[in-house]
This record gives C-alpha cells, structure tokens and sequence, in this order.
C-alpha cells in the first residue's frame, strides 16, 4: 500500500465484566451471604506516537481496533481480571477527530490519547448489599465501552518544507538535497503524496516535499488543499520556481497568495525563494534577481547553487520552531451522558449505565417497585427523549434484555 495520510476507522473499546450473584455457600452454615465479586473494566484505545512509524497505511489495512473485553467476577468476591488495552501506534503528527470535533493533536514521540474509554465492570452482589437488601440476588452488567467512528489525519513534522507549482523541480531538489529517490518526471502532478528527505550534517535536517499547488488550491483546486497541510508543521518554507518557465515571478506571486489564503501564520514563516532549471536560462541570475534579492538560482542537472541552499536550509531549520507546533494536544470533553435513545426499526432502545442497572435490579413481581422504577425513567428524563424521537402509546421499548410497552404519564400511585 502507497503513502496513506487519511483514513477513517471504528475503534471499540472492551466492555466491563459483568458482576457475580453468588451467595456464599459451606457445611453448616446455611445464610453465608453474597459473595459475588466485581466484573473488570473493559480495555482502552489507545492512539501512542511511535517511532518508525511514518503514515497510515497499518491503520487503512486495519481499520477496525477493538479493545480487549473485561472479565466477569466470580464467586468468594474474585474480581475480574481488566481488559488489555489496545495501543495503536501512529506516526508523529496525527490528528484525530470524532462526530463531535477535535479529540487529539499528537507531537512527539511517546505522546499517547485514549481514543476510546472502556466500559467499567458490573458490581457483584456483595457490593450491592445494604442494610435494607442484605443478601440480593442480582448483580450488574458491565458497562458498554466506548464505539466511535473517528477521522485520522497525518500533518507531517518536518524542518523544511517545498512548495511551488506543478513541474517546478521540487522533487528533483529533494533528490539532490537527500537521499530520497521520489519519482521524477517532465509533467505535472507528478508528485502524488509527500515525500520525506533527511540531510545528515552537523544536524539531522527533514525536508518534505508535497505535490504541486495550483491557483486556487486552498479552495480544493488540483491536490493542495490535501496537502498543504503537510507543510503547517514545518519550521520554514522553500519556495520553489521554475526560472524556465513564461514569469516565474508571477509563479511566485500565486503560490504565496494560496499559502496566505490557506492559512495566514504559515504566510509568516521564515521562507526562502529557489529558482530550479537554471542550466534552460541564458542568464540565470538575472532571471532569479526577479524574484527577490536573496533568491538563489539553482540547477539538478549541473548542480550549481545545491551548495548554498544547503547552508540556507540548514540555517532555516536552526531557527526556533514556535512551541504549540510541538506540544501534543488532547480534548477534554464532559463525561458520556446517563443514557442514550434509539431507534431501531418500529421499537426504541434505551442504552446506558444506569437505566440498565435499575432495570436489572427491580424486582418485576412486586408492583411497588415497579412504579418506583417507573418514577425514576420519568425523573432522569428517558420518557421525554422517547417522545422528542417520535414513539407513542403501545410502542416497544427495550432496556437491557428487557422490552416494554411505551406508556406515557404517571403511574397510578403517583396520580394518587
């Protein structure tokens, strides 16, 4: 599989444990009590910048992460061992979004986001025993985790950064400049995903070359929209023209233009201009005075002026990089909600924590304690989000493993 820099995948995490409703049981002694022990929480997703890794194909391969699920706790209070989290590793400067927005800017090796939280383990019935229910007979379920579809990007870490115009000789400076080999051709939009290049000096330089930027590439025109993105990261920018071509200085005018469009801070990097195919001019310096009074004229073929761009990459990427471009960056966001209402089909179900647990708890033989489960659904507003989604007397609701028959009001005991 060729550079994958965007791919959407399904994490889930592992489901707690279910609790355990065992009762204590030995010779003479007939009322041992609950002895159920607690389920264990489900495993994490967990995404963990590693080192080596350097874009998404692993993840486009395999776009389905589960965690591991918790087990259940056993009898004589045994709680269940946790689920093994699932840790995903991704290449420094991935970003992962969800529905809801942002959840993680990734920088830096080690820097670590939990895409996906596991469920927490059911209570056995020994932690469920209170002074009015001293020996109950049920035990909760584990919680669900966490399920999201979510939006991986990559936004490449590099010192320097080229960009120009199709065919300006980007890729051929970056052959020159590094040990890359990326494809090189006579026609534009040759350069179909980025590519990465390493000087080895005094200092280790990385040099990324994205594909060819178009008049109106911030606006999703040819391939820039996609990946300038790329360059956002990088501590300066290469400006590559092509000194053969009809104004150059024009091409230097439109590329500036789409940076600023697309993002005005990038605009203000520190930047150099590089005129490529020198050795197709009759009087290069002249052509490249045009572009500015420190643009440097440069050719692949002979190899004039590669010398100098070194030394002025080199003192490019020497230059402070801005602290919040390498500082990872993770979304707090408000615990789940209690609940969550569906529909499936003709009937509802009715998902999380709690209502499952009160469901599971009520004992459906004493009508007391259904009408309180009854108050408690209309209390924490289930009755109400049923009725914004459309459901009415007599429809199906399910909760948990159990269905009822939607009726809306009061109970009798509270009309009373």
């Amino acid at each position: 599989m060729g550079f994958v820099d965007e791919v959407t995948v399904f994490a889930r995490a592992g489901r707690g444990g279910d609790g355990s409703a065992s009762l204590h049981s030995e010779p003479f002694k007939p009322r041992g009590g609950p002895d159920g022990g607690d389920g264990g929480r489900g495993g994490d997703v967990i995404f963990e910048v590693t080192p080596g890794v350097h874009d998404l194909s692993a993840l486009a391969e395999r776009p389905h992460l589960r965690a591991e699920n918790g087990r259940s706790g056993g009898p004589g209070r045994r709680t269940g061992a946790d689920g093994a989290d699932l840790v995903v590793p991704v290449p420094d400067g991935t970003v992962v979004s969800d529905e809801h927005g942002l959840l993680a800017d990734l920088v830096g090796a080690g820097a670590r986001a939990v895409v996906a939280r596991g469920g927490r383990g059911g209570r056995g019935n020994a932690s469920l025993a209170t002074g009015r229910n001293r020996a109950p007979r049920t035990a909760e379920a584990g919680e669900p985790g966490e399920e999201k579809h979510l939006t991986v990007e990559l936004r490449l870490v590099a010192d320097v950064g080229l960009v120009g115009l199709p065919n300006a000789g980007k890729s051929t400076l970056l052959s020159r400049l590094t040990a890359a080999r990326p494809k090189i051709a006579p026609y534009p939009f040759t350069t179909l995903s980025p590519n990465l290049g390493v000087i080895q000096g005094d200092r280790r330089l990385v040099v990324a070359d994205v594909p060819g930027l178009v008049e109106g590439a911030h606006e999703g025109r040819g391939l820039g929209d996609r990946f300038l993105r790329h360059v956002s990261r990088c501590r300066a920018l290469l400006m590559v023209v092509d000194l053969s071509a009809e104004d150059p200085a024009r091409d230097l005018a439109v590329v500036r233009a789409e940076i600023e469009a697309y993002d005005a801070g990038l605009a203000a990097r520190p930047f150099a201009v590089v005129g490529t195919k020198a050795d197709l001019v009759d009087d290069p310096e002249r052509a490249v005075k045009r572009l500015g009074p420190d643009a440097i004229a440069t050719s692949g073929v002979t190899g004039r002026g590669l010398d100098r761009l070194a030394e002025r990459v080199a003192d490019l990427a020497a230059l402070p990089r801005a602290e919040a471009d390498r500082r990872p960056f993770v979304v707090l966001r408000p615990a789940r909600p209690a609940f969550e209402v569906r529909r499936e089909g003709e009937r509802f179900r009715v998902v999380g924590r709690g209502v499952e647990r009160w469901v599971a708890e009520t004992d459906f033989d004493d009508p007391r304690a259904v009408v309180r489960l009854q108050k408690r659904l209309i209390r924490e507003g289930v009755e109400r989000q049923l009725s914004a989604l459309g459901a009415r007397r007599g429809d199906e609701v399910v909760i948990g493993d159990r269905a009822f028959e939607f009726i809306p009001g009061a109970p009798e005991e509270e009309r009373s």
